[in-house]
């Protein structure tokens, strides 16, 4: 089965692994420190912090908004359910806001319609690695009280007229899970615009230990002292992880290179068939594409689905509205709260988009969605 995303292995990657086991730090060591300031000079932040998986760096980045019980978070049905649960998991109330139904992202009039002045959070999506138009979202947020975060799971490397993904938002989170765009393994991170935040991400994710001497209670305790003063987890990276992205950081470039030439061709070769619609790209972006997502239309999603996986083709859904999960359900929201996002689901898929798939492999892809749209 060729699959729908994989990860992109090296021998530099093996040996960076290596080394960092080979050494006296496995974790809260000096790998994790480069890595975190070598994402802060690619995405223009005042402080990146690493985690564990891009769900913690969900929950940090809510976190460190000062997101809590009574919280309002408007954010997109069409993402994974983790930009949604790990706002709930801080006692927040979640609105959704539809999407804009050529690109898959928020909508920043659906945004505009939904916010109060409760609202703490907007949380935006760069669906299948096109940045959200944040700029807007931004106003409207701000226009509140409220903090932006850009979920940027699919989208490290992208840019919107020039600036980088990271610097768009007040808050930005990354996955690193082997599909994306690039991989620790497992991992994520949380860059931040104002150190401030910053440093109670970091607070979060340690655990909520303050080890500040200025800031604490009890400072003359003792040098072993150290004081928690928020409840925080340990969603700390390791070294060996961090060494793995640090590797796979440098190649980004390249990875994004191909993506994009992978993207055109199916733009290419599937515009204008029948029964298909192609994805639409903002002006001014430039993206790290993480998905093609492809609509597929009169009905036949699910057909066409089964044919394109009997035939090899690991294509995959992204994503069914989040309100639709049960956890969901049992919480009161219901099915018609976003007509475009879920008008967008029962058409999308999104077929094979990795750094190594080869011309060849595209091509399978492509006579096998126009046979399975022809038989």
């Amino acid at each position: 089965m060729l699959p729908y995303g994989r990860q992109s292995i090296d021998e530099d990657d093996i040996a960076a692994v290596a080394e960092v086991l080979r050494s006296d730090w496995l974790t809260t060591g000096p790998a994790v420190s480069r890595f975190e300031e070598a994402l802060q000079d690619r995405t223009g932040a005042a402080r990146v912090v690493t985690a564990t998986s891009g769900t913690a760096a969900l929950h940090m980045a809510y976190a460190g908004a000062g997101v809590t019980r009574g919280s309002q978070v408007v954010t997109t049905p069409m993402t994974f359910v983790a930009t949604a649960s790990s706002a709930l998991a801080l006692g927040a109330e979640v609105v959704f806001a539809d999407i804009d139904e050529g690109t898959a992202n928020i909508d920043p009039a659906a945004v505009s319609a939904v916010v109060t002045d409760r609202t703490q959070v907007v949380a935006a999506v760069d669906f299948a690695g096109q940045p959200a138009e944040m700029d807007e979202i931004n106003a409207i947020a701000h226009g509140v009280g409220a903090v932006t975060v850009e979920d940027a799971a699919h989208s490290i490397g992208s840019t919107d007229d020039g600036r980088p993904v990271g610097s768009l938002a007040d808050l930005t989170t990354f996955s690193f899970f082997p599909t994306k765009n690039m991989t620790t393994a497992e991992g994520g991170a949380v860059a931040s615009l104002d150190p401030t935040v910053g440093q109670r991400v970091h607070e979060f994710h340690f655990i909520g230990l303050v080890r500040d001497r200025s800031r604490m209670r009890h400072p003359d305790e003792g040098p072993w002292h150290q004081e928690v003063h928020e409840w925080g987890l340990n969603y700390r990276l390791s070294d060996v992880h961090a060494a793995l992205g640090l590797s796979q950081l440098r190649r980004l470039d390249r990875f994004k290179a191909r993506r994009a030439d992978l993207f055109a061709r199916y733009q290419e070769e599937l515009s204008g068939i029948d029964g298909v619609r192609t994805h639409t790209v903002r002006d001014g972006v430039d993206p790290t594409w993480h998905l093609y997502p492809v609509r597929i239309l009169d009905g036949r999603r699910r057909e066409v689905f089964d044919k394109l996986r009997a035939a090899g083709i690991g294509v995959q859904v992204n994503y069914i509205p989040v309100y639709w999960h049960p956890v969901f359900e049992d919480l009161g929201y219901r099915r018609g709260m976003c007509p475009n996002a879920e008008r967008f689901y029962s058409e999308e898929i999104s077929l094979p988009m990795f750094a190594d798939l080869t011309d060849d492999q595209q091509s399978q892809v492509i006579d096998a969605l126009r046979h399975a749209l022809r038989s």
